[in-house]
């Protein structure tokens, strides 16, 4: 992926959902594989879509993590070879400061503002407050909503990539026609937590006759009952925000699960509610791309913030370090906090 001033210039997108549909859900060791075969054509392909040589690049930016650590050291790696041989600065970026940037693509998203960060790995909310400066307000005790959406939809088998496909099973069922829980509605605090709720679909898939219908139903119930969770988590973290930060307010959404289009009708109903402009990324930014690493490796090179060829494959690395050292949302362990 190539990013200027003048814009983006090229994102290639290299799709492994064929690999891992077998298996319903990402196997690492196929990721790292698939990563290791596809990286050098799609550089050498970015660069010729962007009309430019390589000569003509001042940095470049890669992920350091978080995520699985095959993948982020093949990129990183491939980062640290070009960054050597055209004696050019190294930036490694935090891939979930790529999606709190993501909006910045495309607009002009000024500092500070209100983000909700929901994928496959991370349910956020952190107020941004500038380039490097993020405050978690709330966090996931347990799963993230986007592997929620992964594991009812492998529970019920309707297939791989698993959010999508409950969105689409969803639309065509009653969304009141199972009670499944809301974890920590109505807490004082901004966390989320979606283990019980996966664990409560599972039991109502197996206790149903499994036919169409009945999957329908419980992928509308489901998918409103992650809505509800985090409208109530974010209104929660509205009123945080709005009473430390002077207005205009505006709320981002990012990450995969930004891409399912109730949750935005409801995510972008609760801003109104609060008096906050909502600002989701284009679909095509909103899941992993390397258009937002490069966005943020651009900032972080416009302030002067590079790194070493030393820098390290990170399997976790929370973007409010000192927060989850402190208070770690969703457990520590030998690699650090998750969140």
């Amino acid at each position: 992926m190539l990013c200027s001033k003048r814009g983006l210039l090229s994102n290639i997108v290299a799709s492994q959902d064929e690999a891992h549909r077998p298996f319903g859900g990402v196997v690492p060791e196929i990721a790292a594989r698939a990563h290791m075969s596809k990286i050098e054509a799609i550089i050498d392909q970015a660069v010729t879509d962007a009309g430019v040589s390589y000569a003509d690049l001042s940095a470049i930016a890669a992920t350091s993590g978080p995520g699985l650590i095959g993948g982020v050291i093949t990129g990183l790696m491939a980062a640290k070879g070009l960054s050597a041989s055209l004696d050019v600065p190294l930036i490694a970026v935090n891939h979930l400061e790529g999606h709190a940037l993501s909006p910045r693509l495309t607009e002009n998203c000024a500092f500070p503002y209100l983000l909700l960060l929901v994928s496959g790995g991370h349910s956020q909310l952190l107020a941004i407050h500038g380039l490097g400066d993020y405050e978690r307000l709330g966090s996931t005790i347990d799963d993230a909503a986007g592997e929620a959406f992964d594991k009812t939809a492998k529970v019920m088998g309707l297939g791989f990539p698993g959010g999508p496909n409950v969105e689409r099973w969803a639309k065509d069922g009653n969304d009141r026609a199972i009670r499944l829980p809301r974890p920590l509605l109505n807490r004082d605090n901004c966390d989320f937590s979606f283990a019980g709720l996966k664990t409560a679909v599972a039991r109502a898939y197996e206790a149903s006759d499994k036919s169409d219908a009945a999957k329908a139903d419980l992928a509308a119930s489901f998918q409103t009952a992650v809505a509800d969770c985090l409208t109530d988590r974010t209104a929660r973290a509205m009123r945080l925000f709005a009473a430390t930060h002077e207005g205009p307010h505006r709320f981002v959404v990012a990450g995969g699960v930004a891409a399912n289009q109730t949750l935005r009708t409801r995510l972008i109903d609760t801003a109104a509610d609060h008096n906050f402009t909502p600002i989701f990324p284009p679909l095509k930014f909103c899941g992993d791309n390397a258009a937002m690493i490069a966005q943020a490796g651009l900032e972080r090179l416009q302030a002067g913030r590079v790194d070493q060829l030393s820098a390290p494959a990170r399997p976790r690395w929370p973007l409010d370090r000192e927060a989850a050292l402190n208070a770690p949302a969703s457990g520590s362990g030998r690699k650090g906090p998750k969140s």
